[in-house]
C-alpha cells in the first residue's frame, strides 16, 4: 500500500510539461484494435490506466510495444473472447472495448466496467446507441454480450452529452453500413481527437467538435500514425496549484483554447496568468476574490477540475458558491478539506466554501482520481505534514506527478506502508 507525503508550504517555480491526455488516449487506444495494420500512438500518458488498457490488449492478443510516450499495437493476431471482470474492472474506460470489438466483429462479451465511484454512471446511453445500429444486448448480472448480424446507420440522439457515449458510438458505426449520425454529441476536444484518428485509418466521420456528428461506414481500416492531444484537466489542476503557491511557475506544452472556461475563473478570481501560445506562466496572488461556479459539458467548466478548484476557492475572501451538475457524487473531498481546516458545506449538488481559512496537514483518504488532485492541492499549501492515502486513484491519472512537483520545488513523495 502507498501512501504520499507532502510537507506544505513551498513555492512551486519552474516548468511543468503537459503529458498527453488521459481521456483521449483511453479511447485512442481500444480504438486502435479497428484497424488492420499496426497503429502507432504517441504522446501516451504513463498512467495506469494506460496501463490496464495495455493488458486488455494483450489478453486479448494485440502485439503492445511501448517506446517512451509512444505505443505500436498490432491487431493482427487479436481473439474476440469475452473480457473478464478482473480486467474490465480496473477503469471506466474498458468499456470503449465494447463500442470497437462490436464495430469490428459484430460481437463483444464483457463485464460492467469500473472506475472512480463519483456518482451514478450507467452505460445505457452506449448500449441504446449499439441498439439503434442493430445489435442485441443481453445482460446477465455484470456481464454484458452484446452481437449483430449487421450493423446499420441509424440516427442516434443522446439523451446526455455523453463523452463515453458518443466515442463508443463512433467506434461501433464506423464500419456500419450506410450513414449514422450522433446528434446531441459530446464536444469535448478528445472527441475531436479519436475521430481524427479514425479519420486518419481510413473513417468518413465529420462533425466532431459540434452537436452533430456524422459517421459514413467504410469496409476497412488501415494502420496510422496519431499524436495525444495534451491533458486540459492535468493541465488545468497545475494551473491551479500554481495560483495556490506558484512563483513563475511555467505550465507548458498546452492548448489554451480547451482552458477557456478556467482561464476565465482564475481571471475573475485574480489570478496573475501570462498566457502564451502553447504556454502559461502562474503566480500566486495576495488576495483572491470569491466567485460562484457551475460545471457544465464543454465548453463549459469541467466536473474534473470542480474539486481541486474548491481548494482555491477556500484562500478565496469572501462566500464562494459551486454547482455540480454532472455527477452527484464530486464533492468526497469536501469532509477532508474541512479536517485540514476548510469552511465548505453542501447540500445536494451545491456546496458553499466560505474564505480565507488556513489549512493544517493531517492524514486523508483520496476516494477518487480528482478529490486525490484536491488533496494534493490541499496538502501544498497546508502547515506542516499532509499524508494522502489511497493514492493508486491519483497515479490512475496523473503523469509522474510526484517527480513534477518535485522538480519545481514540492516536498513531496511516495511512502510505501505494510
Amino acid at each position: 500500500m502507498k501512501t504520499l507525503e507532502i510537507i506544505g508550504g513551498q513555492p512551486l517555480n519552474g516548468t511543468v510539461r503537459i503529458a498527453g491526455a488521459k481521456n483521449s488516449a483511453v479511447a485512442l487506444i481500444p480504438a486502435a484494435i479497428l484497424a488492420e495494420e499496426k497503429v502507432t500512438i504517441c504522446n501516451v500518458p504513463e498512467i495506469t490506466d494506460t496501463d490496464a488498457l495495455c493488458e486488455i490488449l494483450e489478453y486479448l492478443g494485440v502485439k503492445v510495444q511501448r517506446a517512451s510516450e509512444s505505443l505500436v499495437l498490432d491487431a493482427e493476431n487479436l481473439i474476440n473472447k469475452e473480457i473478464p471482470c478482473s480486467l474490465s474492472k480496473k477503469l471506466r474506460a474498458s468499456y470503449y472495448f465494447m463500442g470497437a470489438l462490436l464495430g469490428k466483429y459484430k460481437k463483444v462479451e464483457m463485464c460492467f466496467p469500473g472506475g472512480c465511484s463519483i456518482g451514478s454512471r450507467p452505460i445505457n446511453l452506449h448500449l441504446k446507441g449499439f441498439e439503434s445500429l442493430g445489435a442485441k444486448v443481453t445482460q446477465d448480472g455484470d456481464r454484458y454480450l452484446v452481437e449483430a448480424s449487421e450493423l446499420k446507420g441509424a440516427n442516434i440522439y443522446l439523451d446526455f452529452a455523453s463523452v463515453g457515449a458518443t466515442i463508443n458510438i463512433m467506434l461501433a458505426a464506423v464500419k456500419a453500413k450506410g450513414t449514422t449520425v450522433i446528434d446531441n454529441a459530446a464536444k469535448e476536444p478528445e472527441i475531436v481527437n479519436v475521430a481524427t484518428f479514425l479519420n486518419n485509418m481510413g473513417a468518413k466521420i465529420t462533425g466532431a467538435g459540434t452537436s452533430t456528428i456524422k459517421i459514413r461506414g467504410v469496409e476497412h481500416l488501415t494502420g496510422c500514425f496519431h499524436e495525444v492531444i495534451p491533458d486540459r484537466i492535468e493541465a488545468g489542476t497545475y494551473l491551479i496549484f500554481g495560483a495556490l503557491c506558484g512563483n513563475y511557475l511555467k505550465i507548458d506544452n498546452i492548448i489554451p483554447e480547451h482552458l477557456e472556461a478556467l482561464i476565465s475563473k482564475l481571471d475573475e478570481i485574480g489570478v496573475d496568468l501570462d498566457i502564451g501560445q502553447d504556454y502559461i506562466v502562474v503566480s500566486q496572488a495576495e488576495k483572491y476574490r470569491h466567485v460562484s461556479l457551475k460545471t457544465q459539458t464543454y465548453p463549459g467548466f469541467a466536473t474534473d477540475l470542480q474539486q481541486p478548484f474548491m481548494v482555491l476557492l477556500t484562500q478565496c475572501e469572501g462566500k464562494s458558491a459551486v454547482e455540480e451538475t454532472i455527477y452527484e457524487n464530486r464533492f468526497m473531498q469536501v469532509p477532508y478539506l474541512n479536517k485540514m481546516g476548510a469552511s465548505i458545506t453542501t447540500k445536494d449538488r451545491k456546496a458553499t466554501v466560505v474564505g480565507k481559512t488556513p489549512l493544517k496537514g493531517c492524514t486523508v483518504k483520496a476516494t477518487d482520481l480528482r478529490a486525490g488532485a484536491a488533496l494534493v492541492a490541499a496538502g501544498l499549501i497546508a502547515k506542516g505534514k499532509t499524508t494522502i492515502k489511497n493514492v493508486e486513484h491519483i497515479l490512475r491519472g496523473y503523469e509522474q506527478i510526484v517527480e513534477k512537483l518535485t522538480n519545481v520545488g514540492a516536498k513531496i513523495e511516495i511512502k510505501e506502508i505494510d
